[in-house]
């Protein structure tokens, strides 16, 4: 299905079966653009690729190709199934390149909560041809640049080991992925940590979490940036001032149902947010020296400097 706007070229497409991908681009765009990957929220259990900020005008207004993608819900499918998904649409997009007008070689993920888990997890990952469980391809499923925002990096430090499994944690989120409690499943958990699984080069991160985030506490971001940082990777972290989870999302997305309304649309409401910095390179020091304040601006220029041309490609 295509639709076209005065501006922008929307399409749903079928990248793998019964999961489909939303396609927002400039309308006749004069040279292929980078590409930014869409990865929604929602405890790897909820939502698809509708839950999403106004792609139109983050950032295909801005040159580039906008794409957000459907993967496979917990608990139907367990980790490492979604990461595969997400894997999968990349090659896609790289398959096709040519007929959407994307750039192959300059493509980004931005991903909300679980999918700032999973955009974290295809950053770190992205070297790797073939993954455990995953069909071998002649595609790269390499990526440039990755946004995470507030995604959890460290599942086993989300739970208290020294106590009893409660039911709560029988019940959460990181159970639904894993196949049941964190504790019982360590060793995938451990797979499925961002911060846990970092050996070696990524692409450039930029991290974004609420310091009053109570679903998903700051410190996994700290964790993820100090894993990064300790391979001499580039990375940003803002850590942002009373802000809570969920803030990329419009307020009209309840990324985790009817009646759990989180911080959606603070972004867009705060456009110059205070936040607490970290950079791990000159290259970053300088960007946040420009861009002090976090908000969609500040995502865009990180974008900007990863994947539009001149930029330096990993």
């Amino acid at each position: 299905m295509d639709t076209v706007s005065t501006d922008v070229r929307h399409s749903t497409i079928e990248y793998a079966p019964s999961l489909e991908l939303d396609i927002i681009r400039p309308k006749d765009p004069p040279q292929p653009l980078p590409a930014i990957v869409w990865i929604h929220g929602g405890g790897w259990r909820l939502q698809d690729r509708t839950a999403s900020p106004d792609l139109a005008k983050y950032f295909a207004s801005e040159g580039y190709v906008m794409v957000s993608i459907d993967y496979r819900l917990a608990p139907d499918t367990i980790h490492p199934g979604q990461l595969l998904d997400v894997r999968s649409a990349v090659r896609w997009l790289r398959s096709n390149a040519a007929e959407h007008l994307v750039d192959p070689d300059r493509i980004g993920l931005w991903g909300s909560s679980a999918g700032g888990h999973l955009a974290a997890l295809a950053g770190i990952h992205s070297s790797t041809l073939r993954l455990e469980h995953e069909e071998a391809s002649s595609v790269s499923s390499a990526v440039h640049a990755v946004v995470n925002g507030y995604g959890p990096a460290d599942l086993p430090a989300l739970v208290n080991l020294s106590y009893p499994i409660s039911e709560a944690e029988e019940r959460s989120p990181e159970a639904s992925l894993l196949g049941g409690p964190v504790r019982d499943n360590l060793t995938a958990a451990r797979d499925a940590s961002p911060a846990l699984v970092v050996k070696g080069r990524t692409p450039p991160f930029l991290v974004m979490h609420g310091a009053e985030d109570t679903m998903v506490p700051f410190h996994q971001s700290i964790a993820l940036y100090e894993s990064l940082a300790s391979y001499g990777n580039d990375v940003i972290l803002y850590l942002v001032d009373g802000f809570g989870h969920g803030f990329f999302n419009p307020g009209h997305v309840l990324e985790l149902g009817p009646g759990l309304s989180l911080d959606q649309g603070h972004l867009e409401r705060d456009p110059s947010a205070p936040a607490t910095i970290r950079a791990s390179t000159d290259r970053g020091t300088q960007f946040v020296e420009l861009h002090p304040c976090a908000s969609f601006a500040t995502i865009e220029a990180f974008f900007s400097g990863t994947l539009k041309a001149g930029a330096p490609v990993t």
